[in-house]
């Protein structure tokens, strides 16, 4: 996404049509969409062409540029995963990887980056089964390795800023037996009080809000070249919106969220509460 955020703006300062761009390539304009997108891989010669004709002639940029390439075309440590993953999901943890901060509403269960792993079994497995596919213990085991492989962002030297706002329905919700539910509250408790993760709960008493239209994560990037990412989760695919206009939208739900939200310190004590109530 970072490359080809900056050849599409070598190319539009350079006054060159997509279509243009494609010919010097041999590709079609599409295809100069998709690289500028970051939604295919890039061959070094395409990358070096267009730099040419874009009239970067200067090594140490051209090298810093096709460098990054390189980078874009190695596969990340999650893709060891892939045979137990849905399709879309490997593009999302490689997002969410590379994200300085991530905003998340969640109401169907707590969130994968806060899950204990006796929970994240639990929702694993209820997930997969449901799905009316023949998984072994194995398949559930990995899937659960990468949801605990994702948590060490949250501890890792560049940690991201997790702002994540929990609908009580999530915690009301039972995933494993009492002992996994009072494990989970207590772990949240917990990891609300690191000094990155800002943790709210939406309670029932408030009512109806803005994240009537279900799960959604925001997530924000360091580079200032890269537009924010929305991610929708559905049952058979995922959508990954990053119109301004749809940002937009998501991001003013967002702060809507929090605004109407307890704040953390409040935030803790609700799950106190249901704590001794557990």
């Amino acid at each position: 996404m970072l490359l080809g955020s900056q050849l599409r703006r070598l190319r539009e300062s350079r006054g060159i049509t997509r279509e243009a761009a494609g010919y010097s390539i041999r590709a079609s304009e599409s295809k100069i969409s998709r690289m500028e997108l970051g939604r295919v891989s890039f061959k070094t010669r395409d990358v070096e062409d267009l730099l040419t004709l874009y009239g970067i002639t200067d090594e140490a940029e051209r090298n810093s540029l096709l460098s990054l390439a390189r980078e874009a075309n190695v596969a990340g440590w999650w893709h060891s995963y892939s045979d137990v993953l849905p399709s879309w999901f490997p593009t999302y943890v490689g997002l969410e990887g590379a994200a300085s901060v991530i905003r998340s509403y969640e109401v169907q269960f707590v969130h994968g980056l806060l899950q204990t792993e006796a929970y994240a079994h639990a929702v694993v497995e209820r997930g997969m089964k449901g799905a009316g596919k023949s998984v072994s213990a194995a398949d559930i085991d990995r899937r659960v390795a990468l949801r605990l492989e994702r948590q060490k962002y949250l501890v890792s030297e560049n940690a991201p800023n997790f702002h994540c706002v929990l609908d009580e329905a999530a915690l009301r919700r039972p995933y494993g037996d009492r002992e996994v539910m009072r494990g989970q509250l207590q772990h949240l408790i917990e990891v609300s009080e690191r000094p990155n993760v800002r943790l709210q709960i939406m309670p029932f008493s408030f009512g109806g809000h803005s994240g009537e239209s279900g799960a959604f994560t925001v997530l924000s990037f360091p580079e200032s070249d890269l537009s924010d990412v929305v991610y929708l989760e559905q049952l058979t695919s995922a959508l990954y919106l990053d119109k301004r206009e749809d940002v937009t939208q998501y991001e003013k739900a967002m702060k809507q969220l929090q605004g109407d939200s307890p704040g953390p310190d409040e935030s803790r004590d609700l799950l106190r509460g249901l704590l001794q109530l557990s």
